[in-house]
């Protein structure tokens, strides 16, 4: 009996969060596979999630362009972000990466509040897209580092959210607890023109006890009274919204599926502009904007290879890695996952159909530390786990005793 080494593996990873996009990730896992096995075929797929390098990859997958513009990032500083215009069978889609404008990376570590962080730099990319004539925009939700229910973005495209003395609040998801009164006459006039789809995670909702304040509020900065500070600037803003948006009343602002995608900018965008939320890989995997199907790659794989930068509890709520598992169990293809960490939870993943999974770091090292060695760090984690698989193999191998 021979060996039965993988001949055919499909890279498809997610991007780690403030060190490599998914296309570095996909690379930097390829270059390690190729270590123990030269001749293999490595099909990299990076998993476009509407994170970081989203706009990038639709454009360079559809034969579009990147468009560079210079916005207000989360903190008020201004930020050099871009925005796609597609091309190919996608011609008239832009495609919105929120990250760009409002993701984490561009908060410092010394300035993280997300009671103080603004979408507005994501409405001026809408606003730049609704200007250069698309007819549909897509608005990828991932990696924010805002919790502003989309009171930002809206004050871009010319919303006025007033306080009880007729004043516009500031920015910052806290000052929502003021908000009294929406002026949606100064609306850009094209809004009502273009379909907006929102690629986002279903499993965030804007209020309750899994609201984006409480899940995602301590990742972002916020202290335990700055949360329910949050939390409580929401439940007003939901209230707002469903009282005075022409959209807001036909749908659960609270707890609807996608509401929480980006700090709420889920529920800002649905409820006055009518953007639809959808799954996210439903809008960036199976619709018609990649040329590639990942789900035809893995049907001719011996080996599927995921990663995110931390595979936990939260792994299996619509992540990428869960993605990529449910998609390859349908194809009758293992899986191998590859994280930064691996924290509470993350065996749960085995019941998703992840085989197996290892971490990037073999010694205790500071996170600052591990996100410059990223790219080195996973062509080592690729290269030990392949060894791993190639000893199965071997095994497998030996003759019945």
């Amino acid at each position: 009996m021979s060996m039965q080494i993988p001949q055919r593996i499909v890279v498809a990873p997610s991007g780690f969060k403030e060190s490599l996009d998914a296309a570095g990730v996909a690379r930097a896992i390829a270059a390690g596979v190729r270590r123990v096995i030269p001749g293999v075929q490595v099909d990299e797929f990076p998993v476009p999630d509407g994170g970081e390098g989203t706009a990038e990859a639709l454009a360079t997958a559809t034969g579009g362009t990147l468009v560079p513009a210079r916005v207000t990032g989360p903190v008020g500083d201004e930020v050099l972000a871009h925005w796609a215009r597609l091309g190919g069978a996608a011609v008239g889609t832009a495609v919105v990466e929120m990250a760009t404008a409002g993701g984490l990376r561009l908060v410092p570590r010394d300035r993280r509040d997300p009671g103080a962080t603004t979408t507005y730099g994501v409405g001026q990319l809408i606003d730049a897209a609704l200007d250069d004539g698309a007819t549909r925009i897509i608005v990828g939700c991932g990696d924010s580092g805002t919790s502003d229910g989309g009171a930002g973005a809206l004050q871009a495209l010319g919303a006025r959210i007033l306080d009880r003395d007729g004043a516009e609040i500031p920015h910052g998801g806290r000052h929502l607890r003021d908000a009294v009164h929406l002026d949606l006459a100064g609306l850009h006039p094209r809004i009502g023109e273009v379909e907006i789809i929102l690629a986002c995670n279903v499993h965030n909702v804007l209020c309750g006890p899994r609201g984006v304040a409480r899940v995602f509020g301590p990742q972002k900065g916020a202290s335990p009274a700055d949360v329910e500070e949050l939390s409580d600037a929401l439940d007003v803003w939901a209230d707002l919204l469903e009282r005075q948006t022409p959209h807001g009343g036909l749908m659960d602002v609270r707890t609807g599926a996608g509401t929480g995608a980006s700090g709420g900018l889920g529920a800002g965008l649905a409820a006055v502009l009518g953007a639809r939320l959808a799954p996210r890989f439903e809008v960036l995997l199976d619709g018609d904007l990649l040329p590639a199907s990942l789900d035809d790659l893995m049907a001719a794989a011996d080996l599927v290879i995921t990663a995110e930068g931390a595979i936990d509890f939260q792994t299996p709520r619509g992540k990428v890695p869960a993605e990529v598992a449910l998609r390859a169990r349908i194809a009758g293809v293992p899986v191998l996952g590859i994280a930064g960490s691996l924290g509470e939870g993350a065996p749960a993943v085995h019941d998703i159909g992840i085989a197996a999974i290892a971490s990037i770091l073999t010694v205790p090292m500071q996170l600052e530390h591990a996100v410059e060695q990223g790219e080195e760090l996973l062509r080592d984690a690729a290269e030990r786990s392949m060894r791993l698989v190639l000893l199965g193999a071997a095994m497998s191998a030996r003759p019945a005793a």
